[in-house]
């Protein structure tokens, strides 16, 4: 019993945390990105809540940060991302790979 309020204790703890995380919400509608840049600052975990506004599947993706997301159309969900180094960071709709790509600019 003691480790069940262990894990209990802990997984409340770790909910905590990331709802004190700096969040930012992005929209994807058609695979096309609002906004299309968000800026971060450097050295700090933070969460995109990614919404997807369109009438189809969207795959929220970024290569550099290792995360991908799919979502049904209408539907929401977050990504937490690791303290980024200063710089630039791509990501983009795997489902309209032919539109512009959106950005995470880290200072």
């Amino acid at each position: 019993m003691p480790r069940l309020s262990a894990l209990l204790l802990l997984t409340a703890l770790a909910g905590s945390a990331q709802a004190g995380l700096p969040t930012y919400v992005l929209s994807v509608r058609d695979g096309h990105f609002t906004p299309a840049t968000i800026e971060v600052p450097a050295g700090q975990r933070f969460k995109i809540e990614v919404h997807n506004d369109g009438e189809g599947p969207i795959e929220f993706e970024s290569t550099p940060l290792r995360v991908e997301k799919v979502l049904s159309p209408g539907a929401r969900s977050f990504v937490v991302i690791h303290p980024l180094k200063p710089g630039r960071y791509p990501f983009f709709d795997e489902f309209h790979m032919d539109l512009p790509e959106g950005e995470i600019i880290a200072r």
